[in-house]
């Protein structure tokens, strides 16, 4: 309960006397965004945890009178301030430490000849592309812009006036588009 109100209390904007308070009154303050951040995520703007830079002064945001803090997702990469009335929002990205490369298995040798699947389609082959599911069914003749093995990928160029389409082999002179049951 008390960090909400500290938040709120942190990005009040100031009344004070002067040219510069008045603007104050229309727009946000930016560094107390700033202030709200490192207090929300227990890290000042450059460490690691904390705010990659300060909020961009040139930012001018409608004063808000109790913006609201929240992670962005689950990896928690930046932060979300936002406000409801007047309504915005704003992300401010957090300095987070890389994450550590996958461990990569150690494959089993691989067969030569499975190394390398002989081609179903080739290159010139008129090629049906089919796409169905219950009740209807679709397909278009083409022509295969390269080699592709049953199951890997093959541009097939349908109209010359478009660009080729992406599409599965399945077996010679048959094609699907990825995504639909064979």
């Amino acid at each position: 309960m008390i960090r909400p109100l500290l938040f709120a209390l942190a990005l009040a904007p100031v009344s004070a006397g002067g040219p510069a308070a008045a603007q104050q009154l229309h727009f946000q303050d930016t560094a107390a965004i700033d202030v709200a951040v490192s207090a929300f995520t227990g890290h000042a703007i450059g460490e690691e945890g904390g705010a990659r830079t300060a909020v961009d002064k040139r930012l001018k945001l409608a004063a808000c009178p109790l913006p609201q803090l929240d992670w962005r997702g689950s990896y928690q990469d930046a932060v979300v301030v936002r406000c409801d009335a007047p309504a915005w929002r704003i992300y401010v990205p957090i300095h987070t430490p890389p994450r550590p490369a996958p461990v990569a298995a150690v494959a089993a040798p691989v067969p030569v000849a499975a190394a390398k699947a002989e081609p179903v389609i080739r290159r010139g082959d008129a090629v049906t592309v089919e796409v169905g599911a219950a009740g209807f069914s679709i397909s278009r003749d083409g022509v295969a812009m390269g080699d592709a093995p049953a199951g890997g990928r093959i541009a097939i160029r349908i109209d010359p006036a478009k660009p080729p389409v992406q599409a599965v082999a399945v077996e010679p002179g048959r094609a699907t588009l990825p995504g639909w049951a064979q």
